[in-house]
C-alpha cells in the first residue's frame, strides 16, 4: 500500500543525506585583507533541488581566528562560494555544514589560515598563493602577470588584481632536464620572448649546483587570461663565462672567490644574480643585476650591473658570452633585487639587502635611464614593518607622469605568516603558502602607498 506524500522524488530526497564538496581543502587569508580568495561550495540531494539545500558553517575549531558569523556564503551561477573575514592571525577548522530535505546532514571540513595585519599597502594589497617565494615576473599583458619561484621551475599566470591561485601553470623542468629547481631570480621580457635566469651562485650551504647556471627562454602567444607558455631554449655556462670574464680583467669583481666551494652566495662579496633587463633600445645586449658582489666588496660599495651583449645569441645558439664594462650604481650601499624598464627605456631598480631575506634591511626604488655613468635617482624608501621580502617589479609605469604607480611582488618563503613557527616555504597545504603584492605610488622619496 502506497502512502500519500511518500513517493516519488520528494520521498527519494527525504531519504537520502545530502552531498557537500569544497573546491578546495584548504584557505588562507588576512586580517583586514579586501578580495580575500574563497572556495566554491557544491551541494546535492537526490530529488531536492540545489536551491532548497542549505549550507552554513556550524563550527570553528579556533573562534578567536574566526568565529562562525565571520564566514559568509554567497550563491553563483555554478553553486556557491565561501568566504572568511579573520579576527587574528591563526588557524582553524571550519565546519561547513549542508542541511537538505528530512533535515538530513552533511559536513564537510576547511582548514582555513589567516595572516597578519599588514600595516603597508593596504587597499593596494593582494596575495598570490600556490607558492610563497615569488622571485621574478613580467607582465603578460591584460591585467595578467607571469610569476617564477625560486624554489622550483614553475612558472605561474596570475590575475594582478585579485587575490587567490594562479589561473595556469607551467612546470619547466622537464624541459630544461634538472630535477632540482633553477633557482630562477630575475626575467625580461623582448616581444613574445622571456628571458629567464638563475641565481647563478652557489646554494646556500655554499655547494655549487649545475641546475643554477641555466639562463633559459620562453615564448609566449596570447595575452591575459589566454597567455601561454612554451619553453624555446637555454644555456648553461653563464657562470663560468662571468668568472673566465672577471679573471681575465684582474678580478676586478672577485668572481672566481665568490663561487668558490664552500662559498654562501648572500655575502657581500658573494655571488649572487636577482635582476635582469635589456640596455636602452637593444633587445640584444642585457644588464645582468647582482645581488652580491658589491662593488668594493665593503659596506657602502655600489650595486653592479654586467651587461651581456650578445645574450640572444647566448640562449639561441649556445655561443661564449661577451660582455661589456661593468657599471657601478650608488644605490645608498644597497644591490639589485630587481631591475625592470618600461617602452620608453625609464627603468626602476629594486634596491634591496645582499644578505637578508625578509624585510631586517631597507629596500628602496630607484630610477635610472640605463646609461652608464648616469646617477640613479632614489623614488621611494619602502616599507618593511610586514613579512617578506621585496623581490619584484611586475612592469614600469610612466615615470613622468605624476601619481605613477607600480606594483611589486614578495618573496615570503622565510615568513612565519600565521605565527605558528613554520616558514612559508615549508608549509604542508599549497593554499596556505602565499605571496604578497602591493601598489606604491611614486611621487617622492617617501610617497604614499596603496
Amino acid at each position: 500500500m502506497l502512502v500519500a506524500g511518500l513517493t516519488g522524488p520528494a520521498f527519494a530526497a527525504e531519504r537520502s543525506t545530502p552531498a557537500i564538496a569544497l573546491s578546495a581543502g584548504f584557505l588562507s587569508g588576512a586580517v583586514g585583507a579586501t578580495g580575500d580568495p574563497g572556495v566554491g561550495v557544491d551541494v546535492s540531494q537526490a530529488g531536492a533541488p540545489e536551491a532548497l539545500l542549505k549550507v552554513t558553517v556550524t563550527a570553528s575549531s579556533n573562534p578567536a581566528v574566526a568565529r562562525v558569523d565571520d564566514v559568509r556564503v554567497d550563491r553563483t551561477r555554478g553553486g556557491r562560494r565561501l568566504t572568511v573575514r579573520p579576527r587574528a592571525q591563526g588557524h582553524t577548522d571550519l565546519t561547513v555544514t549542508v542541511t537538505g530535505r528530512g533535515g538530513k546532514r552533511a559536513t564537510a571540513t576547511l582548514g582555513y589560515a589567516a595572516s597578519a595585519r599588514v600595516s603597508a599597502g593596504g587597499a593596494g594589497t593582494r596575495y598570490l598563493t600556490g607558492s610563497s617565494d615569488a622571485s621574478a615576473a613580467v607582465d603578460a599583458g591584460g591585467g595578467y602577470a607571469l610569476v617564477a619561484d625560486d624554489e622550483s621551475n614553475v612558472l605561474r599566470l596570475y590575475d594582478r588584481s585579485r587575490s587567490g591561485a594562479p589561473v595556469k601553470t607551467w612546470d619547466l623542468g622537464a624541459a630544461l632536464g634538472v630535477k632540482k629547481e633553477v633557482d630562477i631570480e630575475a626575467a625580461a621580457r623582448v616581444g613574445d620572448t622571456v628571458y629567464w635566469t638563475g641565481s647563478l651562485g652557489n646554494n646556500k650551504d655554499g655547494k655549487y649546483k649545475a641546475e643554477r647556471n641555466t639562463v633559459f627562454t620562453t615564448r609566449i602567444t596570447g595575452s591575459g587570461a589566454a597567455t601561454e607558455v612554451t619553453f624555446t631554449a637555454a644555456y648553461k655556462g653563464l657562470r663560468d663565462d662571468l668568472i673566465a670574464w672577471d679573471t681575465a680583467n684582474g678580478n676586478r669583481y672577485g668572481f672566481a672567490a665568490g663561487t668558490a666551494a664552500g662559498q654562501v652566495p648572500k655575502r657581500i662579496d658573494g655571488f649572487n644574480v636577482e635582476g635582469l633587463e635589456f640596455a636602452p633600445g637593444s633587445t640584444t645586449t642585457a644588464y645582468l643585476g647582482f645581488r652580491a658582489p658589491l662593488a668594493p666588496a665593503v659596506r657602502g660599495g655600489k650595486a653592479l650591473i654586467v651587461p651581456v651583449t650578445n645574450l640572444d645569441q647566448v640562449v639561441a645558439k649556445g655561443a661564449k658570452a661577451v660582455f661589456g664594462a661593468g657599471i657601478e650604481l650608488d644605490l645608498g650601499g644597497l644591490a639589485i633585487r630587481d631591475i625592470r624598464k618600461n617602452a620608453a627605456d625609464q627603468y626602476l631598480i629594486l634596491a634591496g639587502s645582499w644578505a637578508a631575506d625578509d624585510n631586517s634591511d631597507p629596500y628602496a626604488l630607484y630610477s635610472w635611464d640605463g646609461v652608464a655613468g648616469h646617477a640613479p635617482k632614489k623614488r621611494l624608501d619602502l616599507p618593511t614593518t610586514d613579512p617578506g621580502g621585496w623581490e619584484a617589479v611586475v612592469a614600469v609605469p610612466d615615470l613622468r607622469a605624476p601619481g605613477a604607480r607600480v606594483q611589486l611582488i614578495t618573496d615570503s618563503g622565510s615568513a612565519d605568516l600565521y605565527g605558528d613557527g613554520t616558514e612559508a616555504k615549508d608549509l604542508a597545504h599549497p593554499e596556505w603558502k602565499k605571496s604578497r603584492s602591493a601598489w606604491f605610488t611614486l611621487d617622492s622619496v617617501r610617497g604614499g602607498t596603496r
